[in-house]
Formats: structure tokens, C-alpha cells, sequence
């Protein structure tokens, strides 16, 4: 990967460049006897509380401390680590941006030390693959017969493969999500088909399939026939509720082409109920996603000219709150003129309080913290474009230690 070695490595490397001898000094008073004394922080601390000290540090920072010494590579590597780890609420997620359409390969950006490090994804095997992320873990399903689902720990690389989701093999649209619980670690997966009704555009077949790890089955709880509606390739969980856009297949106007559908998956609707209690996109839409911020349902978009919705002239990130969205930013004119040419495609990833930005044709990277309100650029991605007509995208996620698929 163009000279990058893998993100572990790079921090290995890092270390000895910047790490020097991890002591304190205490200066004598006496200006007749200036001697300087050097007490080692490792003689001191006792295990215990240098756990807890380690636990707060940045991921790339931990496999560091890892290569101190023998001592601090046992305490990174304890399962008492890891459950000191645990109750560190967040990391800040990182962005990994995918550098080639042919191959699952690219970078990975860490905004707390504002670093990009090479990472090898396993299992999947090209980057148009239909990707969702929660609590550490990343599950990636293929984009051909979608019978094959991984969930992996992209950090420790732990993966797992899931039996193939039920209902129809061959949708004309899916999406994938997952949720992950932060005390017990367990999962449910979700997956929304929709596939047109043979010989009448207007009816759609949607069905919700969810997984949950402790049962280690699959249950199909809502089939439905949609008119005059679709499923898509876009949905998130949050608090216990899957939410997934719709798109109108008739005409209307531009700011009614889309829908929001909520489906509360312990307490399921009854079947005819979907797009009567559908929530209206907030304006004329294009390229919209949906993430979850902190329990807290969040959606990217572009907002279309009002001649022609297809050409968007902003990017905007609104908040549900209840059935009715409220706009918490809008992207400044100058960063939008940052990435240049925008049609109607971008990528967009959110997790915790960070929104990630990009636009297809280009690796530059925008990010947007919510609880600051700021907009601001990543460092530079090290990854050239090639041809005019290659594509970068990518998705976020937490990177944790002790989330096991």
C-alpha cells in the first residue's frame, strides 16, 4: 500500500522515534549540587491503577505502551485490561477510506492523534460491499447474492461468518445494520429486502430479517407488500428501533420522493402499518444516510437545486427528534467548494459525536464534531488519485479491544 505498513506496525515504528525513556525528574534546590534524579513511573504504579491509566488512552496509543516492556505488554494483552477498557463510554471513531474499487484496501483516519494508518479488512473482498458498523465490531455482506455475511473486530481482527440471511436470495435492494449491546457485547444484525413484484412496477416485496447473536438464529418478523414504494440500500438501529429510508416510485414532488419507516423490533407493527406511519424527509433529498448518534437518529444529505433536485447545492445533518427532524448544521459554502464538483453522490458515516464527509471522486476527508459544532478537514489521506474516473469511499467505526463477533 504504497510503502504504508499496517497500522500496528506504523505505531511500533512511531515508538521508537518518539518515545524515549518514560521517566520523571525532580530537580535538587541546591545550586551547588545539581544533580537530577530519574524515578521510573513503572517502579511506582501498581498494576491496577496503571490499567485504568492505560485504558483511557487513544487505541493506537495502547499498542504502543504495548512495547514499553514485558510488564506493559502483559497489562494490554489482560483480560483484566480488557474489562477496564470496557467501561471507557467511547473512542472517537475512525474513517476508513477504501483507495481502490477492485480490492478492500486503504487507510484508516484516527482523529484523536489526527494519524492515518494502513489496515487490512477481513473477509471482505471488494469495497462495494454493503458495510454497517456499531460498538467496535463491523459487519460486511456481499453485493452479489448477499448470502454472505461476516462480522469482524476490524481492530483485532477477530471475524466471523454468519449463516446466509432467509427470504429472497436475489434482492434488486438490501440494507444491512447492526447494533451492538455495550454491557453484554451481544448483537443483532438486521437486514431489509425489497424486490419489485413480477410484471407491476408499483408493487414492492419488502421483508426485515434479524439476527441475534445469543439465539444464533435468524427470524423473519414483518413480509409486506409496498405499492407505489421500495426499500433501498440504507438503514440504522438505534435504541432498540430499525429505521430505513423508502423511495416513492411514482412522481410527486421533489421533498416527497423519500420516506423514513420505523420499525420497533421488540414491540413489532402490524403488517399494512409501514407506509402509513412513515416520516417525511425534511427537503428534496439526494444521497441521503442514516446513522446513529448516540441512540440519536442522524441523517446526512444533499440538498437539491430547486430546478433540479439531481444537482444538490448544500449538504446538510438533521436529527429526529420524535417524527419530526430538526437541522443541527449546514456544510459552510467554502468547504462544500472543497471537494470540488458535486453531482448527486457522497459518502457519509457517523457514529458517537463525529460525522464523516467525502465525496466520491476525490480522498480528501471533512469532519463534523457535534458536540463542538465545528467543521474541519482530516489530515491528508496518502493515497493519489490515479485515473479521473476512480472512486473513494469508505465507513466509520469505534475501534475497541474487547468487542469479540
Amino acid at each position: 500500500m504504497e510503502g504504508e505498513t499496517s497500522w500496528v506496525s506504523h505505531c511500533i515504528d512511531d515508538m521508537g522515534r518518539d518515545v524515549g525513556e518514560f521517566d520523571s525528574y525532580s530537580e535538587l534546590s541546591d545550586e551547588e549540587n545539581k544533580e537530577v534524579m530519574a524515578v521510573s513511573l513503572d517502579l511506582i504504579l501498581p498494576d491496577d491503577l496503571l490499567e485504568r491509566i492505560l485504558a483511557y488512552l487513544p487505541i493506537a496509543s495502547i499498542f504502543r505502551a504495548g512495547c514499553v516492556c514485558k510488564r506493559w505488554y502483559d497489562i494490554v494483552w489482560s483480560r483484566r485490561f480488557l474489562w477496564n477498557f470496557s467501561r471507557v463510554l467511547s473512542q472517537k471513531p475512525w474513517y476508513f477510506m477504501f483507495t481502490s474499487s477492485d480490492e478492500p484496501i486503504g487507510y484508516a483516519y484516527d482523529p484523536i492523534l489526527r494519524k492515518w494508518y494502513g489496515i487490512e479488512l477481513p473477509s471482505i473482498e471488494t469495497s462495494n460491499w454493503f458495510i454497517a458498523s456499531s460498538g467496535g465490531l463491523v459487519s460486511f455482506m456481499d453485493n452479489e447474492s448477499r448470502s454472505e455475511l461476516y462480522v469482524c473486530n476490524p481492530i483485532t481482527k477477530h471475524c466471523r461468518r454468519l449463516e446466509q440471511p432467509p427470504g429472497l436470495k436475489f434482492s434488486d435492494y438490501s440494507a444491512l445494520a447492526i447494533s451492538v449491546n455495550r454491557t453484554s457485547h451481544s448483537y443483532n444484525i438486521s437486514v431489509v429486502k425489497s424486490k419489485q413484484v413480477p410484471g407491476d412496477f408499483f408493487l414492492w416485496d419488502l421483508s426485515i430479517h434479524v439476527y441475534d447473536s445469543e439465539t444464533l438464529m435468524w427470524v423473519t418478523p414483518l413480509t409486506e407488500v409496498l405499492t407505489g414504494w421500495r426499500g433501498g440500500d440504507e438503514s440504522v438501529i438505534c435504541d432498540g428501533v430499525l429505521y430505513f429510508l423508502i423511495y416513492s416510485m411514482g412522481g410527486g414532488s421533489p421533498e416527497n420522493r423519500h420516506g423514513l419507516i420505523a420499525y420497533n423490533l421488540s414491540s413489532r407493527l402490524s403488517p399494512g402499518l409501514l407506509t402509513r406511519s412513515s416520516i417525511p424527509v425534511p427537503c428534496s433529498l439526494t444521497c441521503g444516510r442514516l446513522m446513529n448518534l448516540k441512540e440519536k437518529v442522524a441523517m446526512v444529505g444533499g440538498i437539491g437545486k430547486q430546478d433540479r433536485p439531481d444537482i444538490i447545492k448544500g449538504i446538510g445533518i438533521w436529527i429526529l427528534n420524535g417524527k419530526e427532524w430538526q437541522e443541527i448544521a449546514r456544510m459552510p459554502h467554502k468547504f462544500f467548494q472543497g471537494f470540488g464538483e458535486f453531482d448527486d453522490v457522497f459518502a457519509s458515516s457517523g457514529t458517537d459525536d463525529l460525522i464523516y464527509i467525502q465525496s466520491y471522486g476525490a480522498p480528501a476527508l471533512l469532519v463534523f464534531d457535534m458536540n463542538q459544532k465545528q467543521w474541519r478537514w482530516s489530515q491528508k489521506c496518502p493515497v493519489t488519485k490515479k485515473f479521473p474516473l476512480q472512486l473513494f469511499t469508505g465507513f466509520c467505526f469505534e475501534p475497541r479491544l474487547e468487542t469479540v463477533p
